[in-house]
């Protein structure tokens, strides 16, 4: 495995048990990004759930979104946890395209440099989370994490294998996806329904709807517990209104029932929930609140260097 650099300062942390869970900010989403990505999630809905302000709606009902990304080292390799939107790339979304965002120097702050990272694991195949797959060498995309395995689940890739899809998908398969596999880094996992452990403590939930075989990410280690969320949690109103889904689910009434199932298991619990796309302060617990949740925020720490 790798050897770590020293680490500099960077996003906040959460601990556990001793793994140190990094969040890496790419970007702010723009505040129309809500209303499109949920449209069940009205202004007047959200402002129901007075929980949500300040940090994850404001006093209009405009929800708050990020794209960002979770580092971590577990059983001795170097963890990337999706890699966001990207940089330079070309894409339909104008709030995504042709980015140039300073998140490989937010990922080295944190101590984990491009070249050190062991394993990405890609929770589903959409244009937001793997675009740091590649960057642009001498014209061409190269892998970014030349040393690292990325890992995604068998169902997801055979999925958008036998789809009909259009240029904008296409396209993103082009720069963030054909190149990784053509270099010979993409593994391919079989996810069961009781999930699959890929290193002492790190394991893989399905939790599909959103993609077909879209994955969260649990890690656990003395006796603590957390969940990366990937796309089957957008935003923290699904906590209270889990039948609210992404325009973009697949499959909308999978979606809510994965989503269901997965926020009644973590109700109650200790378990650590760390939003892909929570804006800050991003993870929390998941407490029950009427007849459904609201997430009890957790903030990070940042650390100061030495």
């Amino acid at each position: 495995m790798s050897t770590p650099p020293a680490a500099g300062p960077a996003g906040p942390r959460w601990t556990v048990g001793d793994i140190a869970v990094h969040r890496v900010d790419e970007t702010p989403l723009p505040p129309a990004t809500g209303s499109w990505l949920l449209p069940d999630a009205t202004p007047d809905l959200v402002a129901e759930q007075a929980w949500l302000r300040p940090h994850f709606a404001d006093d209009r009902g405009v929800l708050r979104l990020d794209s960002h990304t979770f580092a971590f080292t577990v059983g001795g390799s170097r963890v990337l946890v999706d890699t966001g939107i990207g940089n330079g790339k070309q894409r339909a979304n104008p709030a995504w395209n042709d980015l140039d965002t300073d998140y490989l120097r937010r990922l080295t702050a944190a101590g984990f440099p491009p070249d050190s990272v062991d394993l990405v694991i890609l929770t589903h195949l959409h244009a937001d989370h793997v675009g740091w797959n590649t960057r642009q060498e001498n014209g061409d995309w190269a892998p970014t994490f030349p040393a690292a395995r990325y890992l995604t689940s068998r169902a997801e890739r055979e999925f958008w294998a036998g789809q009909d899809m259009d240029e904008a998908r296409r396209q993103m398969f082009r720069d963030s996806v054909l190149p990784v596999e053509e270099a010979g880094l993409l593994d391919l996992v079989d996810v069961p329904d009781a999930g699959a452990e890929i290193l002492p403590g790190l394991r893989l939930l399905p939790t599909p709807g959103h993609t077909p075989g879209h994955l969260a990410v649990e890690l656990a280690d003395g006796g603590a517990t957390a969940l990366i969320t990937g796309d089957c949690v957008h935003h923290p109103v699904q906590l209270a209104h889990p039948a609210i889904g992404a325009c973009v689910d697949i499959d909308p009434a999978l979606s809510a029932a994965t989503r269901r199932r997965l926020l009644g298991s973590l109700a109650g619990t200790d378990t650590l929930v760390l939003g892909t796309h929570f804006a800050p302060p991003t993870a929390g617990r998941v407490v029950t609140h009427g007849d459904a949740y609201r997430l009890a925020p957790v903030a990070g720490a940042y650390v100061t260097p030495l």
